[in-house]
């Protein structure tokens, strides 16, 4: 535990509060612009022109718009922005015909102490306007999609907040695909997937910390609680661990996921991804942390449980008779999933005692003549069924599955027909690979697909005994896993018999009183007391039911 002490002795950087409320974390290591000396700006116009042509080079998209203000258009002025990241109607029939318009009235004249006050309360219409007063600040501004406003005698500048970026429309989510629930996605865009969550929590006690990571590329990343209900040890925790990073670029998710997690050698993920805004809301409500990325449609969900990967968000939009069939059979196919193949080496090199007779001469008669041993045709079988589901999921959609399907009836029936694998080897590995599909998420059913591979040889070296070693020391690991704190194996181990009724079942919204208790303690309480429904009569009272 030695590293885990050296990662909480680490002093977090204080994050500075943004224009919206949250906070910006502008820190020197987190940004190429850190490595920029903090010059004020000059109060020449032509000054800082000069310094931000010598930083940012000579280049065809940063556009430099050259105006002229006051009465007697004697101020010179420069509009400077990146094409392609500002939306230029705002710019101009908003920006800068105010501008010109505004500067008739000779409020625009050069060393006028409250200048830029003047912009920023009344000539300016767009509704994000702040000053910049550093060199550093202005190139990380105008890096990040703003408009900056330069006038010759004015001190600080003006940043314009008015990015239009391309992004892609709300769509289903392809990789967590429902029968019933809301059909939107996260995108790209970070705005967008706070606008998502914003939509379905409205609480004033919702929050959105932001920061910036990468040296390079300077990738947003905003880490999104509920004050109140999320515990501050978390909130401390996870804000801790993205303050530590020191990364030339965060491109994707996956890195910070990478970065943050506990147990960095373990197949386990311990930190859930999802593109549902649903999920993430649900998430929330239960008292844990959501770090969206900025080009990512994919949010980190933390702490996460075993439990959590075989969940689904469409469990709690069916009643909850049936979520709790349909959990028992997804845990039924995780079982499958892992050990049949295992079962079914052990039991036929090792135990043919266990096997029924009949069975056993009909296994026996399939498989003679076959080259090789069972052990090698269930390699050799796993093995190709990976590569065509591998295959599959990179090749287009309008071919990938069919490609797939066909490669694996053809390859099979092949397979049987040369006298390569027995009839039964290829029911076992198709058994196998439908199981793996009942996993809710992606990153755990890859787990369990390549974890299959050494129990296979545990139980091809030492029969139904490997398989029990191979297994004890699989509960050994998961049993040490700790997910920011959390055990992984909550609320079974350590059991917390509450937290049983959204584990294997599914209890009834109105007997789900409390949160779980693993997150913290902030606010346990959920609802109000009896919600059972049932039938009323005019007095409001509940009506005994036999």
């Amino acid at each position: 535990m030695k590293w885990f002490q050296w990662l909480t002795n680490i002093s977090p950087r204080k994050p500075t509060p943004d224009n919206n409320g949250s906070t910006n974390n502008n820190s020197d290591k987190s940004s190429i612009t850190g490595e920029l000396p903090d010059t004020a700006i000059s109060l020449h116009l032509n000054e800082n022109l000069r310094q931000l042509r010598s930083i940012l080079g000579v280049q065809n998209d940063i556009i430099y718009r050259q105006i002229r203000l006051g009465n007697n258009r004697a101020t010179p002025a420069c509009i400077i922005y990146i094409d392609g990241l500002v939306d230029t109607a705002v710019l101009i029939d908003d920006i800068i015909q105010s501008l010109i318009h505004l500067s008739t009235q000779g409020d625009f004249a050069p060393g006028k102490t409250n200048l830029g006050n003047f912009i920023v309360e009344s000539a300016l219409p767009a509704s994000n306007v702040a000053e910049v007063a550093t060199i550093p600040k202005l190139v990380a501004s105008l890096l990040s999609g703003g408009v900056i406003l330069l006038v010759d005698g004015m001190h600080p500048a003006v940043a314009i907040d008015i990015r239009k970026h391309a992004e892609r429309a709300i769509g289903e989510p392809p990789s967590e695909v429902l029968v019933r629930g809301p059909r939107e996605g996260f995108t790209e865009t970070l705005k967008t997937n706070m606008t998502l969550i914003r939509r379905r929590i409205r609480h004033p006690k919702l929050r959105f910390s932001t920061i910036s990571i990468g040296r390079v590329t300077a990738t947003d990343v905003a880490m999104v609680y509920i004050e109140g209900i999320t515990s501050q040890d978390l909130i401390a925790e996870v804000q801790q661990r993205l303050e530590r990073i020191d990364i030339d670029g965060i491109l994707e998710s996956g890195y910070l996921e990478e970065l943050i997690e506990d147990n960095p050698y373990s197949p386990f993920p311990t930190i859930h991804h999802t593109e549902r805004p649903d999920r993430v809301a649900a998430s929330l409500l239960e008292g844990q942390v959501v770090v969206l990325t900025d080009g990512s449609p994919f949010a980190l969900i933390m702490p996460a449980q075993l439990a959590s990967f075989l969940n689904s968000p469409e469990d709690y939009y069916e009643r909850y008779i049936l979520t709790t069939a349909v959990r028992q059979l997804r845990w039924v196919a995780f079982a499958i999933s892992l050990f049949l193949p295992s079962l079914y080496i052990a039991i036929t090199t090792f135990h043919q005692e266990m096997i029924p007779p009949r069975l056993l001469v009909s296994i026996s008669a399939y498989r003679q003549g076959l080259p090789f041993s069972t052990l090698i045709e269930a390699l050799m079988m796993e093995f190709v069924f990976e590569v065509l589901r591998e295959a599959g999921v990179r090749l287009p959609r309008a071919i990938g599955q069919a490609v797939s399907i066909a490669g694996a009836l053809v390859i099979g029936q092949s397979a049987v027909q040369a006298g390569i694998v027995s009839p039964l080897m290829v029911i076992i590995v198709a058994a196998t690979g439908i199981a793996s599909f009942t996993i809710p998420s992606y990153s755990m059913g890859i787990t369990i697909r390549y974890l299959r591979f050494p129990l296979m040889l545990f139980a091809g070296a030492f029969g139904l005994y490997g398989i029990t070693i191979a297994f004890i020391m699989l509960v050994i690991h998961v049993v040490n896993l700790r997910s920011f704190g959390v055990p992984y194996l909550a609320p079974l181990a350590p059991l917390h018999t509450g937290g049983l009724k959204d584990v294997v079942i599914r209890a009834p919204w109105w007997g789900m009183k409390k949160r779980p208790t693993e997150y913290g303690k902030p606010d346990l309480i959920r609802q109000a007391p009896e919600l059972k429904p049932g039938r009323f009569h005019n007095n409001g009272q509940r009506e005994q039911q036999t």
